[in-house]
């Protein structure tokens, strides 16, 4: 059994770690109203935007906006996986990294497959693992605006339109609540269109020309589309790192309450064996 000393100094240690976790814990629940706010309000914004994107890319031939509902050949693709620059957040960027790595290695393994990442987790996961990182966009996080991620899905636009890539795909982490982060590999490019049977297409009048709010529109959906992504993915992060956090501090205490009983049983049985000493000693004193 170690020494009362040594079991002193466990138990300030994990005293001293239980603080850093729960502080850690009410930065990350503050963070998380704010990014939680952010994405509660954009996502009904994006959903009905995204569904206007899709009916409408199924009337349009021969416009920008068919090209981006175009369907080639997929032998290019082009990964975003959008991980946390940080960690101690719990499975949150592996759980993304280990989606984006099964669709390179599974699901298209006749492409040639490369990586624009968001987030230093899987910038670094991906440059050491040999797979091809096309850029990184690490620094977006501290300064996270619609201007600062529209420049990335405009640069991911261009490169569709130029034939640099022929499918587009977002691997990001949907925000459910604190507890709970599903990780989604949602298609970017090109544009989905309507397959149901019996799907109906909108009735739109355009207004002013449909070229023009082909031009305005559907860049700007996809804009949305990524944005939404991107805040998904920050307020899970900040949810799984609460959670982390929650965990690690409960987990804490329960040790340092068991440290604390040893520590107890430790000095009783000293105690006891300097009083028997003491008591050994009298009667030997007075045989």
């Amino acid at each position: 059994m170690a020494n009362l000393k040594e079991i002193r100094a466990r138990i300030s240690s994990v005293g001293s770690t239980m603080q850093i976790t729960s502080a850690m814990k009410m930065v990350s629940a503050a963070k998380l109203k704010r990014a939680q706010d952010a994405i509660t309000q954009m996502r009904p914004y994006a959903n009905k935007l995204r569904e206007l994107l899709v009916n409408l890319s199924s009337t349009l031939e021969g416009s920008d906006g068919g090209a981006f509902a175009q369907e080639r050949e997929v032998k290019k693709v082009l990964l975003v996986a959008i991980t946390s620059n940080r960690g101690l957040c719990g499975a949150f960027n592996s759980n993304i990294i280990k989606k984006a790595k099964s669709l390179a290695e599974n699901d298209y393994t006749d492409a040639d497959v490369s990586f624009l990442t968001i987030g230093k987790k899987g910038s670094e996961f991906f440059a050491k693992n040999g797979f091809t990182v096309r850029s990184s966009h690490d620094s977006l996080y501290d300064e996270l605006t619609f201007e600062n991620t529209s420049a990335i899905a405009e640069d991911i636009m261009q490169n569709f339109l130029s034939g640099e890539f022929d499918k587009v795909i977002l691997v990001y982490s949907q925000f459910k609540n604190a507890a709970t982060q599903l990780v989604q590999a949602e298609q970017f490019l090109p544009v989905e269109t309507p397959t149901e049977e019996g799907a109906t297409i909108g009735d739109y009048i355009f207004e002013p020309s449909k070229e023009e709010i082909v031009t305005d529109l559907i860049p700007k959906s996809l804009k949305i589309q990524l944005f939404k992504g991107v805040l998904d993915s920050h307020a899970s992060e900040h949810g799984a790192r609460m959670t982390a956090m929650h965990k690690a501090t409960d987990n804490a205490g329960e040790l340092k309450k068991d440290l604390t009983l040893t520590y107890n049983k430790a000095r009783q049985a000293a105690i006891t064996g300097e009083i028997l000493e003491i008591v050994g000693g009298a009667e030997a004193l007075n045989a």
